[in-house]
């Protein structure tokens, strides 16, 4: 007997490939979906074209459903994605903040889109590769960090709502990497098991986002000019290219030359400076979060004592929170380097994820 209906996201990589594949073992009855969720715009970009939106990518998903047994369909979502995730990203960098795109678009197509496509399927559940796990208590759901480390994909997921969480199946959370390859395989797709993992944003493969955004606004470079260079005293250093083309801690690309090694510190949109100094004026130990979400508690009480993260591949650091209204004021207890506006701010209660939010300040 089926333990239900799943709505599987698939990528045509491992981890959704290994998901199915378990997904069935335990006996629910699967529908594979994969989205199409842009076109690229510059031949640099349909040159790298690869990983989990690419053309190849929809017919190795098709392929593996084929092989298990199963429905797989395709998501046509270039408008929404364009109308949210692309839009997003370009107006973030234009406003002086480096936007997170990946936890947008879990929360807008991942699960936004793929839900709408589950109850028009009559799909109980979906289900996704990430390694994470779901905890229920009190009546919440949150997010519990995967078993794996170096592998756990919370930190984007961070977004999702109650609701979310209730519908969703992770079938890798108590796996590791070496484990996932393992079971590909032992399964006999040893094609699978042996495929690289992309680690650029998906619209941008090449990874020049400097390069999309003068794309999607071709007369860029000449509506917002050159800018100045300064120090924390206000002193002009030099000459920029235009705000929107650098990020809180770059110190590579910069294209001046002070006799040391040196930081962005500070953007302002406004003004179109940005602020240089040294790695050391990177250190914060105050921010602000806003665009709450909360997982595991309704509201923050009082004073509570957190990690938080502010980056995906950052450990996280001991910290001291409190809620204002729709704010979060966190106190680190320990410098904390590189703190960029737009980027997520992630709040763990040892593995379980109480919420998060975006970075004001």
């Amino acid at each position: 007997m089926s333990k239900g209906k799943v709505l599987l996201c698939m990528s045509g990589g491992i981890d959704s490939s290994v998901a199915a594949m378990l997904l069935e073992d335990e006996g629910y009855e699967l529908h594979g979906l994969t989205y199409r969720p842009y076109d690229a715009i510059s031949p640099a970009c349909m040159e790298k074209q690869t990983g989990c939106c690419s053309v190849d990518a929809i017919f190795e998903a098709k392929s593996l459903a084929h092989n298990l047994g199963f429905e797989h369909s395709v998501l046509d979502i270039r408008k929404e994605f364009d109308k949210t995730i692309i839009s997003n990203f370009v107006s973030e960098y234009l406003a002086g903040r480096t936007p997170n795109p990946c936890v947008l678009c879990n929360r807008v197509v991942k699960w936004g889109e793929v839900i709408k496509k589950a109850d028009e399927l009559g799909c109980e559940f979906i289900a996704t590769g990430h390694y994470a796990r779901i905890g229920h208590q009190n009546g919440r759901y949150y997010l519990i960090q995967g078993d794996d480390d170096n592998k756990d994909q919370t930190y984007f997921l961070w977004m999702l709502s109650q609701e979310d969480l209730k519908r969703t199946l992770f079938p890798l959370g108590h796996l590791t990497k070496p484990e996932v390859r393992q079971i590909a395989l032992d399964k006999g797709f040893e094609h699978i098991s042996k495929k690289r993992e992309s680690q650029e944003i998906c619209f941008i493969p090449d990874n020049d986002y400097r390069r999309f955004i003068n794309e999607r606004i071709p007369d860029l470079a000449e509506k917002v000019g050159e800018g100045n260079y300064v120090d924390k005293d206000g002193k002009i250093l030099g000459k920029h290219k235009g705000y929107p083309f650098y990020t809180i801690g770059q110190r590579k690309g910069l294209e001046i030359a002070l006799g040391r090694p040196m930081y962005v510190i500070d953007i302002d949109a406004v003004t179109n400076t940005i602020q240089l100094g040294d790695r050391e004026e990177l250190n914060k130990r105050t921010l602000w979060v806003d665009s709450l979400n909360l997982m595991k508690y309704e509201q923050i009480e009082g004073e509570m004592e957190v990690t938080t993260k502010i980056r995906y591949n950052n450990k996280g650091t001991l910290s001291r929170i409190s809620q204002d209204g729709d704010r979060i004021k966190v106190e680190f207890y320990e410098d904390a380097w590189a703190v960029t506006p737009g980027q997520s701010a992630v709040f763990l209660e040892g593995r379980d994820v109480i919420g998060g939010g975006i970075i004001c300040r």
